[in-house]
């Protein structure tokens, strides 16, 4: 699982990254400075144009004033021209230093998804990058030339403008954060509906083979419904923009109009309060609008595309570290059922049947009974697949139906799934992004694909699922889990077809994973031997402990020892053959075809060989 390294926010990026092309920024000021002084001179010629000419009776000095608004406007084209010029000096090294990013990414770490990023989520930042520049800095120099030409025409104008326009700006950049982050959370909800209907979609045939259209369409419909209320929340943000816009262009507008006899009474000329509501209603409101409207929208989806770029980059950098818990109570423990209760039908008897069970973080537990009795099915529970009739499982604190308590958990059934395609495409399936070459052929190691993948010929050697033996797929969906994020790994018989000593390496390498869960449903009871704690389903004589505590006060599993020959127990067997339990201790037999050993999870007369790696012989092959 990739872990986030620190780093440094967006916004302290982005000043450093301005501070690094400050001379652009000073050019970028003083054209905006000359492009600005349309904005003075309009107010203040109008005002000098009723006051000195029109009304004074001097259609000269009247027509002399609005002339200096011309060149004014003259003026401001040029500035807006080169500003432009400017704009580009900054916008273009930040589109190169994204698509360097991005092509590192592409080139090192195989990323398959370079290519949209480099085509749609890099122009996306370096189109509303350039926006922002034009609307913050357009709203920052023309409310400083309106507001020096109210100051200078009367200061009794600026006090009616400017406490409205401030306090309309306050709380319009008051509602910044909040907005980028419902903008962040509505991107990945809308991500999450995409990746799921895409699974479903392309597996359309094995859900409704396995019966599970039921599950499928709740664990749709509740990211659906995430990403609704995600996008009425966002809905949301746009009443205090509205609002914002109101107060800070609006009503500085209606006050002028409102207070024009107190201000006429001050001192303030009509040309003046024509003046004022010029700068007020060409200038300040516009700029507002473009601000608020540019900035509100533009600027959380740039903050937004910004931090996806930087840090999905900075992950893939980082190598695998602990498994973790992606939500829930850090405390809870990796896997809990309490009073647990599953039944298949109305008037079946339970398969389980109030049981509590506690894994902790980090911990290995074994599940060990006869054919029947309840492993699979509490594998199922615990996988989120079936529904209890009482009782509840939570995985990492979460219920293990719900979409967070599934990304924490992987299930490895007993019949593996391997799709046609190359190697790397089958191992890395669980992961969001590709995994490095050097982590693939490692998890290969340690699991014990590394022979195979050295006689396909490499993690691109194409796959023919049909040529492959059951054990040899059950190896590459071991690793394939291996190699996923989820800390919690539940192995459901996944390595029945493996022999022994293959079973120990795999079964090995997942209790070894930093951070990670084991439970094993155990196809031998080796596997069990392994483990910290064992599980005995046994009907209403389920019982855990340890393999000393088990041996003691377990009759079944005694049996379970005895048949399989462990060490201690080879020599005494626990009980004559014909044990009631229904579990015979039976020597390892040299079957024809097997590897010299017996599969006792099965009542007497259904005891199985099991099917080695490789081995393609009529015992050997998956019925």
């Amino acid at each position: 699982m990739t872990t986030t390294a620190p780093r440094p926010g967006t916004y302290r990026r982005g000043l450093r990254f301005l501070r690094e092309r400050r001379s652009t920024v000073v050019r970028l000021a003083l054209w905006s400075v000359l492009e600005t002084g349309q904005t003075f001179l309009l107010g203040l010629a109008l005002a000098r144009a009723l006051d000195d000419g029109f009304l004074a009776g001097s259609q000269e000095t009247g027509l002399l004033w609005l002339g200096v608004a011309v060149l004014g406007v003259a003026a401001g084209a040029v500035g807006t021209a080169k500003v432009y010029g400017a704009v580009a000096g900054l916008v273009e090294p930040l589109r190169d230093l994204l698509v360097r990013r991005v092509v590192e990414r592409g080139v090192r770490g195989g990323d398959g998804a370079a290519v949209s990023r480099l085509t749609q989520q890099v122009e996306i930042a370096r189109d509303t990058f350039a926006g922002l520049i034009m609307v913050s800095r357009s709203f920052v120099f023309t409310a400083a030339g309106a507001l020096i030409g109210l100051f200078s025409l009367s200061p009794v104008l600026l006090l009616v403008v400017a406490p409205p326009l401030v306090a309309g700006v306050a709380l319009f950049l008051g509602t910044l954060r909040p907005l980028a982050r419902g903008q962040e959370t509505y991107l990945i909800a809308d991500e999450n509906v995409s990746a799921r209907l895409a699974v479903v979609c392309a597996g359309l045939r094995d859900v409704t083979a396995a019966g599970a259209e039921g599950p499928t369409a709740r664990g749709a419909g509740t990211l659906i419904d995430h990403e609704y209320r995600a996008a009425r929340t966002l809905a949301w943000w746009a009443v205090p923009r509205v609002l914002a816009l109101g107060i800070g262009a609006q009503l500085p507008l209606l006050l002028l109009l409102v207070t024009a006899p107190w201000t006429l009474d001050r001192g303030v000329t009509p040309g003046a309060l024509v003046g004022a509501l010029a700068y007020v209603g060409q200038s300040l409101a516009p700029a507002l609008q473009s601000l608020v409207h540019g900035l509100g929208a533009g600027g959380s989806r740039l903050a937004v595309v910004l931090r996806r770029l930087t840090t999905e980059t900075q992950q893939q950098s980082v190598a695998i570290g602990e498994l973790t818990c992606s939500a829930g109570d850090p405390s809870a423990p990796a896997l809990r059922a309490s009073a647990l209760t599953f039944a298949y039908g109305p008037g079946a008897a339970p398969v389980v049947d109030r049981l509590d069970l506690t894994v902790p973080r980090g911990g290995h537990l074994a599940v060990v009974g006869p054919s029947g009795i309840g492993k699979s099915t509490l594998a199922g529970l615990a996988a989120g697949l079936l529904v209890p009739e009482t009782g509840e499982v939570r995985v990492c604190g979460l219920p293990a139906r719900s979409p967070q308590a599934a990304a924490d958990r992987v299930l490895i059934p007993q019949e593996a799934y391997v799709f046609g395609g190359t190697l790397r495409d089958n191992l890395g399936y669980l992961r969001p992004d590709p995994v490095p070459d050097d982590e693939l052929t490692a998890a290969a190691t340690a699991v014990g694909l590394d022979a195979l993948l050295g006689r396909l010929g490499g993690l691109d050697a194409p796959l023919d699922p049909a040529a492959l033996s059951a054990g040899e797929r059950q190896l590459i969906a071991l690793t394939r889990a291996y190699l996923s994020p989820a800390p919690l790994a539940l192995l459901d018989e996944a390595t029945c077809h493996l022999d022994p000593a293959a079973e120990e390496r795999a079964e090995r390498a997942f209790a070894a994973r930093p951070g990670g869960t084991l439970v094993v449903v155990a196809h031998r009871i080796s596997s069990a031997h392994r483990a910290d704690r064992i599980l005995v389903m046994d009907g209403p004589r389920t019982v855990s402990g340890d393999h000393e505590e088990l041996l003691l006060r377990s009759q079944l599993y005694r049996d379970l020892a005895g048949a399989w020959g462990l060490p201690e127990q080879a020599s005494q067997p626990a009980f004559a053959l014909g044990y009631p339990d229904g579990v015979d201790p039976v020597a390892g037999a040299d079957l024809a075809g097997d590897g010299g050993h017996v599969v006792a999870h099965r009542a007497v007369g259904q005891m199985q060989p099991a099917r080695d790696l490789g081995d393609r012989s009529p015992l050997g092959r998956e019925g």
